[in-house]
C-alpha cells in the first residue's frame, strides 16, 4: 500500500551511480595510464533457479525454517525504521523460494494472534508488504511503521499519507476485506471516496485474491495498532474536490483483474512481469506520465513506452528499466539487477537517493528467486528507441588527466573534487565508488540527476548484504551553478559516456529544491584547494601535490 512512491523522490533507480567526491588531494595512485578498451568487470555469483509456481500465480508454500547456520541469523531479525527507530519482526530472505511466501522466517506463534487470524497468511502477507514497500509512503519520519503522515509532494499539492495500522479510531480497524481490497483494485476508501492516482491502485488491480487476503491479514494482524489521526491534505479548493478523481479512475485506471501472463511467457519471466507490473509498481516511476498524472502504459502489452524512463521527480530522474542503450539496462546482467537490489551497488554502480528506501526497506529482504524473476522480466523487454549505440569506453582524457592536462575549467574541476574517489579514468573502485565511464545515468541528454547528486551529495545504503555505507557531501556551498554546470558536462562527455552537457539555469533551478543529505559523520568538503582555482583556463597540473608537500 505505498501511498504516493510516484511523487516521492525517486528517479535514481537500477541504472544510476552515485557520483562520491572528496576533499583529499589528487593523487590517484590507481589510475594508471589507460588503455582504449574497458576492463572487464568480473561478476560472481549464480542466478537461482526459478520457482516451480505456475505462470503469473503465487505458490501457497508455507514459510520454511531456516535450514543452516547461514540462514539463522536472518530468521531472528527485526527490521528498525530508518525514521523513528521503532522496531518490528523482519522477514528475510530466502535462497530459493519459488513463491512470495516469507522465506527464511517462521510465522508468528498463534499464541499471539487474534481468534481467527491465520499465522500463515500473516507471515505471507509481512512478505508481500516488504515487496509493495508499503513503510515506504505510509511511515513518517520520526514516526510510527505505517502510521501515515509522510509529506508528499505533488503538482496538485501536499498529499499526507495515511494511517494503515489496524487502529479503529485513525486507522483501518474497522474495515473489512471487501473494504480493503476495493480501495486496492479501485482506489476507493471506506468512506466511500476516490484516492488521488498518487496511490499506484492500477497496478496494485492485478494481485491476485490469495495475495490481496494475505496482505489484509498482514495489517489486521500482524502491524501494531497506532492511534494517530490521518492529516488534512495541503490541497487547495478547487482541486481538492474528490469527485473529478473517480472520473480519472473511469477513464486511465484498467478493469481491475488478476495478472494474467502472455501465452507462450517462460514462468520464470511471468513471475518477474507480476512482481514488477503488480506490487511493484515500478512503472509509476519509471514509465512517463501524461499531463493527466496517468502512466502512458501500465503493462508491457501497452507499447514500449512502459518503464522507459519517468520524468523529474523532485529533481531525480528515473531512467528507462527496459534491455536497451543510452540509460537503460542492456549493459546490465541477470547477475547485476539481483546484486543491485540486494545491496543496492555493484562493480559498477549504485544506487542513491529515494531509490535507496527502496532497497533498504523493500528489494533486500526478497528471496533470490524473486529477484532473479525481476531481472528475467526486465531484460526481456526489448528497447523502446533501437537508434541507440552501445557504450564504448574512450582513453582520451584518461590519458589526459594521468599525464596532467586539463583541457578545460569541468576537468580541472574534476581532478579537485572527483578524482581521489573516481579516478582519473573514471572507473572508480568497485563497489566503494562507483565507475563513472558507461554509467547509464550519464547516457541521456538529461543531466538533472548528476547535478542533484553533486549540489545534494548522496550515501549508499547499509544492507545485509553490503553493511558499509559510503557517503558523499554536498559541493553545493564550494561550487556556483556555472562551475557545476561545467564539471557536470565534463563528466557526461567524457570516457566516450554519451551525455548531454548542462546549463548554468538548469543548475540554478535545481538549486532551490536540493537539500544536502544529512549522514551520520559527515563533515562539510573543505573549501581550500590544492589545485588552481576552478574556473581558470586549460593548463598543467603536474601533479597532485602542493609545493613543498
Amino acid at each position: 500500500m505505498n501511498f504516493a512512491h510516484c511523487f516521492r523522490a525517486l528517479g535514481s533507480a537500477l541504472a544510476t551511480t552515485c557520483l562520491f567526491a572528496s576533499s583529499v588531494a589528487w593523487a590517484d595512485p590507481a589510475s594508471m595510464p589507460a588503455t582504449d578498451s574497458l576492463p572487464t568487470q568480473a561478476s560472481g555469483g549464480a542466478s537461482a533457479q526459478p520457482g516451480s509456481a505456475p505462470p503469473g500465480s503465487v505458490a501457497a508454500s508455507a514459510p520454511r525454517v531456516p535450514a543452516s547456520a547461514a540462514d539463522a541469523p536472518y530468521a531472528s531479525r527485526t527490521w528498525t525504521s530508518r525514521d523513528s527507530g521503532a522496531s518490528f519482526p523482519a522477514v528475510a530472505r530466502s535462497p530459493a523460494s519459488p513463491s512470495l511466501a516469507p522465506p527464511a522466517s517462521t510465522p508468528p506463534a498463534a499464541a499471539n494472534l487474534p481468534n481467527g487470524a491465520d499465522a500463515q497468511a500473516v507471515a505471507r502477507g509481512a512478505y508481500l508488504a516488504r515487496a509493495g514497500d508499503c513503510v515506504a509512503c505510509h511511515t513518517a519520519k520520526g514516526g510510527q511503521p505505517f502510521a501515515g503522515g509522510l509529506a508528499i509532494a505533488s503538482p496538485l499539492g501536499t498529499i499526507y499519507s495515511t494511517n494503515i495500522t489496524p487502529d479503529r479510531d485513525t486507522g483501518i480497524g474497522t474495515w473489512q476485506y471487501d473494504d480493503f481490497a476495493r480501495l486496492m483494485r479501485h482506489g476507493r476508501t471506506k468512506d466511500g471516496y476516490t484516492v488521488y492516482p498518487a496511490m499506484p491502485y492500477p497496478s496494485y488491480s492485478r494481485l491476485s485474491d490469495e495475495d490481496m487476503k494475505a496482505l489484509y491479514a498482514y495489517f489486521m494482524h500482524g502491524v501494531p495498532a497506532v492511534h494517530q489521526a490521518n492529516r488534512k491534505n495541503g490541497i487547495p479548493w478547487p482541486l481538492s474536490m474528490r469527485w473529478p478523481l473517480s472520473l480519472w479512475a473511469r477513464l486511465f485506471a484498467p478493469k481491475p483483474a488478476p495478472f494474467q501472463p502472455r501465452p507462450g511467457t517462460d514462468a520464470e519471466v511471468a513471475r518477474g512481469a507480476y512482481l514488477v507490473q503488480g506490487l511493484g509498481h515500478c512503472g509509476s516511476c519509471h514509465t512517463p506520465r501524461s499531463v493527466t498524472l496517468n502512466e502512458k502504459a501500465l503493462t508491457d502489452a501497452d507499447g514500449t513506452v512502459f518503464l522507459s524512463g519517468g520524468g523529474a521527480i523532485d529533481g531525480w530522474i528515473a531512467p528507462s528499466l527496459r534491455n536497451e542503450h543510452g540509460g537503460g539496462l542492456a549493459d546490465w546482467s541477470k547477475t547485476d539487477i539481483v546484486e543491485f537490489l540486494k545491496t543496492g551497488r555493484t562493480a559498477h554502480a549504485a544506487s542513491f537517493g529515494a531509490m535507496n528506501d527502496v532497497i533498504v526497506d523493500s528489494t533486500q529482504y526478497m528471496s533470490d528467486a524473486d529477484l532473479n524473476s525481476i531481472a528475467a522480466y526486465l531484460k526481456s523487454l526489448p528497447p523502446r528507441d533501437g537508434k541507440t549505440t552501445p557504450y564504448r569506453y574512450d582513453a582520451t582524457i584518461a590519458k589526459e588527466l594521468y599525464a596532467g592536462q586539463v583541457r578545460d575549467a569541468g576537468a580541472r574541476i574534476y581532478v579537485d573534487r572527483c578524482a581521489a574517489c573516481h579516478r582519473s579514468n573514471g572507473l572508480g573502485y568497485g563497489r566503494a565508488f562507483p565507475s563513472l565511464a558507461g554509467n547509464p545515468v550519464l547516457q541521456t541528454d538529461d543531466p538533472t540527476s548528476a547535478i542533484h547528486i553533486i549540489l545534494s551529495g548522496g550515501s549508499q545504503p547499509a544492507t545485509f548484504g553490503a553493511p558499509s555505507s559510503l557517503s558523499m557531501p554536498s559541493l553545493a556551498h564550494l561550487l556556483n551553478d556555472q562551475q557545476i554546470a561545467e564539471v557536470v558536462t565534463f563528466i557526461q562527455t567524457s570516457w566516450g559516456n554519451q551525455g548531454g552537457k548542462a546549463s548554468a539555469e538548469q543548475v540554478a533551478k535545481l538549486r532551490k529544491l536540493a537539500k544536502p543529505i544529512d549522514a551520520p559523520g559527515l563533515a562539510p568538503m573543505q573549501r581550500d584547494l590544492r589545485h588552481a582555482a576552478p574556473g581558470e583556463g586549460a593548463g598543467t597540473a603536474a601533479s597532485g601535490v602542493a609545493h613543498g608537500e
